[in-house]
């Protein structure tokens, strides 16, 4: 039997430029966006705008010249790099004939795709539940208040709207109530190993910047890794054995953060966040070949701030060393950068290749040292070559 593959649905892709610094004109990090989550981009559409439009937010001519740029490339949706208004996305439908959706819906069908445990797929639902209980206002637009007789002030679309902010609400609370649980379950495992003195790694960093990558080289995982966006969703613990220092530690390898991640997620993914914001040190990896990296590391910054992690020790490690053009190449392979004023250590590596990795787990080991009191000379031995999950 001859089985087709099924095309892709086809996008436009729309980006204002309201005057930010990093606004990304050529839509690189949306088109790519949108191929993880199984989109075709046929078209890209940017302007520029002091302020957005209240009703369509890129106002009626650019809204036209969308819906021709659809219409001429055969695209099924449209959308926008900047988050909409339930009141703009229903206002572009009706105007455009096509879906709309913005930046906002569409990492959290990433999501949706990519998790795998139950944590993971907990936190998504409660994401996209709270995203929806902001759109009933579209969604049931085919119900419209209808006026009744005497004494009537709403119709069936009244009704079928606070039925659905019940659901919606309710399925919001026993969502929030199973990740709790959750949570003490991470928060018991957390104290356990803050009773074994335990040094407590987590590898954070904007996504696609090689933290996966970085996890396997240290740890000899299988833990998957691809050239894509959110490759990893769920953490993964293992622990990672340092000569040096005389004994392991408890490396995590986190989701990865993004440009304008929407609050939602954040608030959603706090359990496991945590992690982070729980870490005796932060691996803060960023691509060094990406010519946006600095942008990135604000972006990362800026989460870090969100869950309550800005305080914890950093190391800037720059990945990707073999992708970066000779010219870029830095001269000292070990230095310091200034991020929000804070002079922090940096380490030039590449985690495909292995270069660099022996400086990162020597320096590792130092921080260890600093840290945590000398093992017991009877202490038990640790096998080098162990893997196992910690939690």
């Amino acid at each position: 039997m001859v089985t087709q593959s099924r095309t892709p649905p086809s996008v436009v892709l729309v980006g204002v430029d309201f005057g930010v610094p990093h606004f990304d004109g050529e839509l690189l990090e949306l088109g790519l966006l949108a191929e993880t989550a199984g989109y075709r981009v046929a078209g890209r559409v940017t302007c520029k705008r002091r302020a957005p439009d209240p009703a369509l937010f890129v106002g009626s001519g650019k809204a036209d010249e969308i819906q021709l740029l659809a219409q001429s490339t055969g695209a099924t949706e449209v959308l926008f790099d900047q988050a909409l208004s339930p009141a703009q996305q229903r206002n572009l439908e009706r105007q455009l004939g096509l879906p709309v959706n913005d930046r906002t819906l569409l990492i959290l069908e990433i999501f949706a795709q990519r998790a795998r445990s139950h944590e993971g797929k907990l936190q998504v639902e409660l994401a996209r539940l709270q995203y929806l209980s902001t759109r009933l206002v579209r969604r049931w637009s085919h119900l419209e208040r209808q006026s009744g007789g005497i004494g009537m002030r709403g119709g069936p679309g009244e009704t079928q709207i606070e039925l659905d902010r019940r659901m919606i609400g309710e399925a919001i609370k026993r969502t929030k109530e199973r990740l709790e649980k959750v949570k003490k379950q991470r928060a018991t495992q957390r104290r356990q190993r803050e009773r074994r003195d335990a040094f407590n790694i987590s590898l954070v960093g904007y996504t696609n910047a090689g933290k996966s990558s970085l996890f396997n080289a240290l740890v000899k995982a299988r833990t998957y890794a691809a050239d894509q966006l959110f490759a990893t969703l769920d953490t993964t613990t293992r622990q990672l054995y340092l000569g040096e220092a005389g004994r392991s530690v408890s490396l995590s390898d986190t989701v990865g953060f993004i440009r304008d991640l929407p609050h939602g997620l954040v608030d959603a993914f706090a359990a496991t966040l945590q992690e982070a914001a729980d870490a005796d040190l932060l691996l803060h990896v960023v691509d060094a070949s990406n010519p946006d990296h600095p942008e990135q590391i604000q972006s990362v910054m800026q989460v870090l701030h969100e869950i309550g992690a800005d305080h914890v020790p950093q190391i800037l490690v720059f990945n990707k060393l073999d992708a970066m053009e000779a010219e870029r190449r830095p001269v000292r392979t070990q230095d310091t950068l200034e991020v929000d004023g804070v002079a922090v250590p940096r380490l030039y590596l590449s985690a495909h290749t292995g270069e660099g990795l022996p400086a990162l787990r020597a320096l590792l080991a130092q921080r260890v040292v600093q840290t945590l009191p000398p093992i017991d000379a009877n202490g038990p031995t640790v096998d080098p070559e162990q893997g196992n999950p910690l939690v």
